[in-house]
């Protein structure tokens, strides 16, 4: 069984994150740093409750910011794979959520799965609290490759099984950020018919699996999140 290491490329869409539209035809985004990664973003009233007045139920609303994390699934030689499950965790919700309305305003994403094209979109809803969204999590591709290869006899293996992001967005300045852990890139070794070998190229039987990290080895994906933000806290 041939097996898939899939490469999980940001989506570079012209225009990067949609410009769309709030209340009073202001717009909600106008500094998007988030490079592409994040489209159609909205802000929606949600009912969160209802508070008692005397003998009146009046509904509570609150502010949410909406809208898509993207991004593309390939393989080894660049072809989009379709059906490819992404799902998005936050982490430390707590942080960001009043603890008096935490049995309303949660943060939640829907999965993704990629289309012919390669392309998931993670639908978000993120409450905006004192104006601002700045929320921790990590993207899980392909979760449950490993009881699919069991049970149907193949499955797409993950090349990068999670990544650490941040998502930071401004109300009041307008301002959106998507920043996403250190990568890997992969490269595949080539012969040429013409040259003679001079010699073999570590990893030249690749792709039949990805080395795993060596023990004990530091991940830098927090530092070049937080160096970002570094001025923003």
């Amino acid at each position: 069984m041939r097996r898939f290491g899939l490469i999980l490329t940001a989506s570079l869409f012209s225009g990067c994150a949609v410009l769309s539209l709030g209340r009073g035809g202001k717009k909600v985004i106008l500094q998007d740093f988030a490079e592409g990664r994040v489209a159609q973003v909205v802000i929606v009233d949600r009912l969160t409750g209802t508070k008692e007045l005397l003998i009146f139920s009046i509904p509570e609303k609150s502010n949410f910011l909406e809208g898509y994390i993207v991004g593309v699934i390939t393989d080894y030689d660049d072809n989009p794979i379709q059906g490819v499950i992404v799902r998005a965790v936050a982490e430390g919700e707590e942080k960001f959520v009043e603890k008096s309305q935490a049995a309303f305003q949660t943060s939640s994403f829907d999965s993704g799965v990629s289309d012919t094209n390669g392309v998931y979109r993670v639908r978000f809803s993120l409450p905006i609290l004192k104006n601002k969204v700045d929320l921790r999590g990590k993207l899980v591709y392909n979760p449950q490759w490993e009881q699919e290869l069991d049970n149907l006899g193949n499955s797409y293996k993950p090349q990068i099984k999670e990544s650490p992001f941040r998502l930071y967005f401004d109300q009041r300045e307008g301002l959106l950020v998507f920043a996403e852990g250190v990568r890997k890139a992969i490269v595949q070794p080539v012969e040429s018919k013409k040259a003679p070998k001079q010699k073999e190229l570590p990893g030249e039987k690749a792709p039949e699996g990805t080395a795993a990290p060596a023990a004990g080895a530091a991940k830098p994906e927090d530092d070049m999140i937080n160096s970002f933000f570094g001025g923003k806290q």
